[in-house]
C-alpha cells in the first residue's frame, strides 16, 4: 500500500513521524498544499489549504491473524478440490468437458481457486440486486441459496428503505422522477430512443454539440468530447494519445480502466509508487537522461497516468507537486476525475480547482457522468489542439453508438451542469448547486470525524467523499456486509483482487442526499459492528493539529 513505512509525503518532501514526549505515536497524514505558488488566468495564486490524509497501518496481531486466515482458508481449499477431484464431494465449478480433455484447457485451475474456495463463500455480500432509484434510500430484493451460494432464489420479498452507504451518488442527484426532469420525457418524445449508428456516422446531433459546449465551459478548457461508457473513455482513449516509442508513467493505484487502456496503447509503462513525487521524479529523470531501451532514442512522449480521487484508497492526488515535475520533464498529464468530478472543488469542479490551479495547466481531463451527476457516459476535456489532433482515431466515437444508445442521458447530464453556473454569476441553479457541494463536504467531514473518533482506521483525504474503513480479515468482511443488511444499511465490502490480500475494506461512499440522522444511524450501527467483530483497530488518538508533531525532512537528492 501506499508510504507502508508510517512515513509521509508533504510537498515533495518524506517525513518520518517520531513518537511524542508523551510516547504516543502520531498519526500518519500527508500535508499538501501550504502556501504554495500556482499560475491561474496568468495571475500567481496562493493557496493554503492544509490537506491531511490517513494511511494508518493495522497491529501486527491484525495482519498476523489475516494472513493466518488465508493460509487455513487455503489448505481447506486444496482438501476439497482433492474431494471434488476424487468425487466425494460434488463440484459446482465450470469444469471442462470430457470430450475437450486433450485440447488446451478454457479454464486454469489455479486462476479459479480463489474463485471456488473463498469468493463463493461470501459472494452473497455482492451483485444485490436493488430494485428503486438509488436515492439515499433503497429498496432491496431478498435472496437466498441453497447450495452454499453457487445459486440464489429470490423469495419475493423486498427489504425497503435501506439506507444506501455504496452509491456513488455524491451530489445526490440519482433520484426518483420529479418534475425537474421532465426534460427527459420532452427529449425522448422528439429524438427517440436512438439514432442506430455511430458519432462519426450519423449518430451526431446537437444535444451532443450541446452537452460538448456546456462540459467545455464547466471545466473553462476549450473543447470536449462525450462517450457512452466511463471505463470505455479511459481504455479505448489512451491508446489514441499514445503508442508505440512512447512512455507511459502510472501511479500505482490507478484504476482498471487507466491500466487496460496504458496496455492496450502498446507504449512503453513504468509504475509509480502512489502519489509519490520522488518516485515519479526518478523515472522522468531516468527517461529523460536514458531514452528508451536499446536504442537510446528519445521517447517520443511522456504520459503521466493519476486519478483525482482514488476509489479504493480516498485519497486526493498531489496536482502541484506533478504539474510542477511535469512541466520540468515536458511530460503530458492524464487526470481521471471520475470521483472528483462534482464532489471535489468550492464548485465542484474538481481537484483543480480544490488546488486553485488552472485547468489548462492540464492536457486531458478526463471524467465519468455516473457518479455526481447520476447519469452514465463519460467526457475527455482539454485544449483544442490535442482534442482535434487525436479526434479521428478515437475508437468508442467511431465504432460504438452514440451516448448510451438512449437520449435521455443527454438531458440528465445537462440538468447538473446547469446548477454550476460560470463563476462569477449567481442565480437560484447555482446556490442549489453550492448546496449540495457544501452539503457533501460537510457530510464527508463529519462521518470521517467520527469514524476515527470511534477508533477505526480509515484511509485517505479528509476532503474525500470515497471513505475506506479497514476490515482485514475474510471473515470479518462477510460478517460485517451481513450484519448491516440486517440493520437495513447497504454497505459494498472490497476485498482482494480489487484490493491487496491483506487489506480488504468496506467502502463508504457520503452522499449530500444523507441526512444527518441517517449518517448517525449508520454511526450507530458502526460503533456497534465495530464492538461485536473488534474491528476498532486504531492504536491511537486521531489528533485535530497533525501539524504539531515533530517531523524530520528529507530532501530530494540533486
Amino acid at each position: 500500500m501506499a508510504n507502508p513505512g508510517g512515513g509521509a509525503v508533504c510537498n515533495g518532501k518524506l517525513h518520518n513521524h517520531k513518537k511524542q514526549s508523551n510516547g504516543s505515536q502520531s498519526r500518519n497524514c500527508t500535508k499538501n498544499g501550504i502556501v504554495k505558488e500556482a499560475q491561474q488566468n496568468g495571475k500567481p495564486h496562493f493557496y493554503d489549504k492544509l490537506i491531511v490524509e490517513s494511511f494508518e497501518e493495522a497491529p501486527l496481531h491484525v495482519m498476523v491473524f489475516t494472513y493466518m486466515g488465508y493460509g487455513i482458508g487455503t489448505l481447506f481449499g486444496y482438501l476439497r478440490d482433492f474431494l471434488r477431484n476424487w468425487g466425494i464431494e460434488k463440484c459446482n465449478a465450470a469444469v471442462e468437458r470430457k470430450e475437450q480433455k486433450d485440447f488446451v484447457p478454457l479454464y486454469q485451475d489455479f486462476e479459479n481457486f480463489y474463485t471456488r474456495n473463498l469468493y463463493m463463500r461470501i459472494r452473497d455480500n455482492w451483485n444485490r440486486p436493488i430494485c428503486s432509484a438509488p436515492g439515499p434510500l433503497f429498496d432491496l430484493m431478498e435472496r437466498v441459496s441453497d447450495d452454499y451460494n453457487w445459486t440464489f432464489r429470490f423469495t419475493g420479498r423486498v427489504i425497503k428503505d435501506v439506507i444506501n452507504m455504496g452509491s456513488y451518488n455524491f451530489l445526490g442527484l440519482a433520484a426518483k422522477y420529479d418534475e425537474s426532469m421532465r426534460t427527459i420525457k420532452d427529449v425522448l418524445e422528439v429524438y427517440g430512443t436512438g439514432v442506430a449508428s455511430t458519432r462519426h456516422e450519423m449518430g451526431t446531433l446537437d444535444k451532443h454539440k450541446e452537452l460538448e459546449d456546456l462540459v467545455a465551459k464547466f471545466l473553462n478548457v476549450e473543447a470536449a468530447m462525450v462517450f457512452g461508457m466511463g471505463f470505455a473513455t479511459n481504455s479505448m482513449n489512451i491508446p489514441a494519445l499514445v503508442g508505440k516509442g512512447c512512455l507511459i508513467l502510472s501511479d500505482e493505484l490507478n484504476h482498471t480502466s487507466l491500466v487496460l487502456g496504458a496496455r492496450l496503447s502498446g507504449a512503453t509503462i513504468r509504475i509509480f509508487k502512489h502519489n509519490n513525487t520522488q518516485s515519479l521524479e526518478k523515472l522522468l529523470r531516468d527517461a529523460v537522461i536514458y531514452g528508451q531501451p536499446r536504442t537510446r532514442r528519445a521517447w517520443k512522449k511522456i504520459l503521466i497516468l493519476v486519478e483525482g480521487v482514488y476509489s479504493m484508497e480516498g485519497s486526493i492526488v498531489h496536482l502541484p507537486q506533478i504539474i510542477a515535475l511535469k512541466k520540468k520533464y515536458k511530460a503530458y498529464l492524464y487526470i481521471d476525475e471520475a470521483h472528483s468530478i462534482g464532489a471535489v472543488g468550492p464548485t465542484g469542479r474538481g481537484v483543480t480547482e480544490f488546488f486553485g490551479l488552472d485547468p489548462h495547466e492540464v492536457d486531458v481531463l478526463m471524467g465519468t457522468f455516473t457518479k455526481s451527476f447520476g447519469a452514465s457516459g463519460g467526457y475527455i476535456a482539454g485544449r483544442k489542439t490535442i482534442h482535434s489532433s487525436f479526434q479521428p482515431h478515437l475508437v468508442p466515437a467511431s465504432t460504438t453508438s452514440c451516448l448510451v444508445h438512449n437520449f435521455c442521458v443527454l438531458p440528465q447530464i445537462t440538468r447538473p451542469l446547469h446548477l454550476f453556473p460560470k463563476p462569477g454569476i449567481l442565480s437560484s441553479s447555482f446556490l442549489c448547486g453550492l448546496q449540495r457541494v457544501q452539503q457533501l463536504a460537510k457530510n464527508t467531514r463529519y462521518f470521517r470525524q467520527r469514524l476515527q473518533e470511534m477508533g477505526f482506521i480509515i484511509y485517505g483525504n479528509e476532503n474525500a467523499s470515497v471513505v475506506p474503513l479497514l476490515l482485514y480479515m475474510p471473515g470479518k468482511v462477510a460478517a460485517f456486509a451481513r450484519h448491516m443488511l440486517e440493520k437495513k444499511i447497504g454497505v459494498v465490502v472490497v476485498g482482494f483482487p480489487a484490493t491487496p490480500l491483506a487489506e480488504a475494506r468496506a467502502r463508504f461512499c457520503v452522499s449530500a442526499a444523507h441526512t444527518r440522522e441517517m449518517l448517525d444511524t449508520v454511526l450507530e450501527a458502526l460503533d456497534e459492528m465495530g464492538d461485536l467483530l473488534q474491528l476498532k483497530y486504531s492504536r491511537h488518538k486521531k489528533s485535530a493539529r497533525p501539524e504539531l508533531y515533530d517531523e524530520t525532512s528529507f530532501e530530494l537528492e540533486d
